[in-house]
């Protein structure tokens, strides 16, 4: 795979890590309206399986956002090593010429 290649897929991880970040926090608002929801209701079944979705939830965030931080700058320092705005530009010229 050649160098730009290799970018554009890992910008392309970037841009899904951060869907699945936006994903997960949705589902967060989501449990947490059923937790305050529950709080009138009171049933205590849904007061403990909410609670313990609400955690692993939150756990596998706090994961998401981790990997997103390490791979966004991967991905930021990969394209400076590799100089990737000039291969883009070289890359644009050669398919208008070509």
């Amino acid at each position: 795979m050649n160098t730009l290649k290799k970018f554009e897929l890992m910008e392309k991880i970037v841009r899904e890590l951060e869907d699945l970040q936006n994903s997960q926090q949705a589902l967060i608002q989501k449990i947490g309206k059923i937790e305050v929801d529950n709080i009138e209701l009171g049933d205590s079944r849904l007061e403990k399986d909410a609670g313990d979705m609400h955690q692993r939830l939150s756990d596998n965030l706090d994961t998401i956002v981790s990997i997103l931080d390490y791979f966004a700058n991967k991905t930021e320092n990969f394209g400076n090593k590799n100089n990737v705005e000039a291969l883009k530009e070289q890359e644009a010229i050669n398919n208008a010429t070509s």
